[in-house]
């Protein structure tokens, strides 16, 4: 009688102090065999679980836990079994509790999490779950690790009685694997429990837009935390970038009507990002425009997206050398951000100060998750390029889905130097760290490969983003101590070049971590963590992905990629039916999206890229990968850059070119490399022609189009 009054009375205090939410479906609770999972935040979460699930279960703790003299006090309260999560007999006493009709507590980490973010996961749990047949229900604590309970340190914030909630997460199964000894069989059902994680993790998020998630991210550090600083060497914290977003979204609102899109040509600096958040705010379209584009890239992006008015700066426009291409621009008004700053009135001040920023919320327009939050444009490295519409969904659950799992926290900081109308460059380099506490600094160019190591180094940056070119030409010029602080170094856009990957490793002792994905999926699918790590893959795909391979014919290895899922594109905005939006479908169905590349995915779901359909070439009735024949140029030339293009033969219906800027390579050199790595004779190219350097587009791919017109003209 005594513990329930206790237990009643603890429910009530938490209930009403921390403003604990349990969320989800409780009549999952009632199978016979039951094995509750959940995050490990704080030393609360037993208690949390204890009071608030519809069930009286018996938890499973760590031994140290147990030990202590204020935990026995606590553990009176519940039934609790101590054990060891890396002894494999413990497991045993959990298999039979379960066996015997109660339901489990337990949590598959082993430990109170440090990082704030999910950690290394324990393979003893998930054997329990596939031994026992059990239905798995994963729980999600969410806030308690703000609370002074928790194990979190450096810049996490805490609060006295933050917010708490407990998401219940559909009820699910871990099958014992078939095939394989004890211990892989073990090991793999681990992975299954990791994933689990994960996706419950990903599955938990709010549903949201952009600016209210600015709004709770703020709320949770504090408007003062600084968050962004950019090359004036101003650091700007969440108030500051929050005044931004209201008034330039506010004076960024008059130019259009709410739901229009409006042209966004900037560099990166704190002011864009604040556009970008404020005409999200007030329910405009931000569209952001590739300035290293051609005049006629740009045009076919402002026709493809309907675009009237265009922002940017007139600083910026002289310094980038850009009048020309705004002056071949027609059918748009360009308006500076000099002149918009000079009109701010009297009453622009007063609404600010006196009603936006004490009430952001209901200052800005009200908007729903599947609104569109930005317009981005693909490369055009295979044609015109096309408006990608990305919604408030899509983005926010890519950043889900990259922080279920990457441990990005407010220790860290990342340096951004890819643009901010490059997916990789917005999502990854600047929404993941604003709205997940961390710090950013926004560089304008990714091609100052002197610079940028030193920022890193100067700025103590921990993490970086980046492509395969540009990561090798940082490797060149930096210094061996410049990168000391880095602890994650992501790599995508482009295959990651396996020298680039040998001389970070050598001269900074530091592992990039691949990735992939694709502007129309916001744009991360997959890739690769400390936790799932394969050398030669881009990874295993983010929670809540679906993907199907399809067969390509000609093509003996894996299978076309499609994907489905909460971070997919709206559509496709295409200069041929300008404004229009083509929502995405393929072979797999409608609200499936076709990537074009030929994809393997092995048996522990990593994923390897076999080469882009549009690069491959027909000779004499094979298929070749083009990107084969430039692995095989730098197995032959290390050192050099390579390229290979296509073009029409009467005879063996399509030859293969290699631009190379080596000008010592010659056939011979990679015939004897082709039979030294086991290539195909056919993969050699019939011609090298030698180049200075290779036509790159700004994001740092090759510029295909220009290299396809340079072979037909060879």
């Amino acid at each position: 009688m005594a513990v329930a009054l206790i237990k009643s009375l603890l429910r009530f205090l938490l209930g009403r102090l921390c403003r604990v939410r349990l969320k989800g479906d409780i009549t999952q609770f009632d199978d016979p065999r039951l094995l509750v999972v959940a995050n490990h935040e704080s030393f609360l979460d037993g208690l949390l679980l204890g009071l608030f699930l519809p069930i009286s279960p018996v938890f499973v703790v760590h031994t140290g836990v147990a030990r202590h003299v204020w935990f026995r006090l606590a553990l009176r309260l519940v039934d609790h079994l101590a054990v060891d999560p890396a002894n494999p007999m413990a497991m045993k006493r959990v298999i039979r509790l379960i066996e015997s009709g109660r339901p489990v507590v337990i949590f598959p980490e082993g430990r109170i999490t440090t990082t704030g973010s999910l950690m290394k996961v324990y393979d003893g749990p998930a054997f329990v779950a596939a031994k026992t047949g059990a239905t798995v229900v994963p729980v999600r604590v969410d806030g308690a690790a703000r609370s002074y309970f928790s194990r979190v340190a450096g810049r996490h914030p805490r609060r006295l009685l933050p917010r708490i909630t407990l998401s219940v997460q559909p009820a699910t199964r871990i099958d014992m694997p078939a095939t394989g000894s004890a211990r892989e069989r073990r090991r793999q059902a681990g992975e299954a429990m990791r994933r689990l994680m994960q996706e419950m993790l990903f599955a938990s998020r709010p549903q949201q837009t952009l600016f209210d998630a600015l709004l709770d991210t703020a709320a949770i550090h504090g408007r003062r935390r600084r968050v962004v600083e950019d090359m004036k060497q101003i650091e700007y914290g969440y108030g500051d970038l929050l005044k931004m977003a209201l008034m330039l979204g506010r004076l960024g609102a008059r130019l259009a009507a709410p739901g229009e899109r409006i042209g966004v040509l900037l560099p990166n600096l704190a002011p864009t990002l604040g556009l970008v958040f404020g005409l999200n705010a007030f329910g405009r379209v931000p569209a952001m425009l590739n300035y290293t584009a051609g005049s006629d890239g740009l045009q076919a992006a402002c026709t493809a997206a309907s675009l009237r008015t265009v922002i940017t700066s007139r600083a910026f426009v002289e310094q980038a050398r850009l009048a020309d291409k705004l002056a071949a621009l027609h059918g748009v008004d360009i308006v500076y951000l000099e002149d918009l700053r000079a009109g701010i009135g009297l009453a622009d001040k007063l609404w600010l100060m006196l009603w936006a920023l004490p009430f952001p919320r209901l200052a800005a327009r009200r908007l729903q998750p599947e609104d569109p939050a930005v317009v981005l444009f693909t490369s055009g490295s295979e044609g015109s390029p096309k408006g990608v519409v990305l919604s408030q969904r899509a983005l926010l659950a890519n950043v889900a889905q990259i922080r279920a799992v990457i441990d990005i926290s407010p220790d860290d900081k990342m340096l951004n130097a890819l643009p901010l109308f490059h997916s990789f460059g917005l999502t990854g380099g600047a929404l993941l760290p604003v709205l997940a506490g961390a710090e950013v600094f926004l560089y304008p160019s990714p091609l100052h490969y002197r610079v940028i190591p030193e920022l890193a180094y100067d700025r103590g940056c921990t993490v970086l983003l980046g492509t395969s070119t540009f990561l090798g030409n940082y490797a060149r010029f930096a210094h061996p101590y410049d990168f000391y602080r880095l602890r994650y170094v992501i790599a995508g856009a482009e295959k990651l070049s396996d020298a680039v990957r040998s001389a970070w490793f050598e001269k900074f002792g530091i592992r990039i971590f691949e990735g992939y994905g694709a502007t129309e999926t916001a744009p991360v699918l997959a890739v690769n963590t400390p936790m799932a790590y394969r050398s030669g893959t881009v990874g295993q795909l983010l929670p809540g992905l679906q993907a199907k391979l399809l067969p390509v014919p000609g093509i003996a290895r894996g299978g076309m990629l499609h994907v489905a899922g909460p971070n997919l594109m709206s559509g496709y905005l295409r200069v041929e039916k300008p404004g229009v939006l083509q929502p995405p479908s393929s072979e797999a169905g409608d609200g499936w999206y076709e990537t074009g590349d030929v994809v393997e995915i092995d048996g522990d779901g990593f994923l390897s890229i076999v080469g882009r359909v549009k690069r491959f070439a027909k000779v004499a009735g094979e298929m070749v990968s083009l990107e084969a024949v430039e692995k095989l140029a730098v197995q032959a030339a290390p050192c050099a850059a390579h390229a290979a293009a296509s073009q029409p033969d009467a005879a063996r219906g399509e030859n293969i070119l290699l631009f190379t800027t080596d000008r010592s390579l010659s056939r011979e050199r990679l015939q004897a490399a082709a039979r030294d790595g086991g290539w195909p004779e056919i993969a050699v190219p019939r011609r090298i022609v030698t180049v200075d350097t290779l036509p790159l587009l700004g994001t740092g791919k090759i510029d295909y189009v220009t290299l396809k017109q340079w072979a037909e003209a060879a």
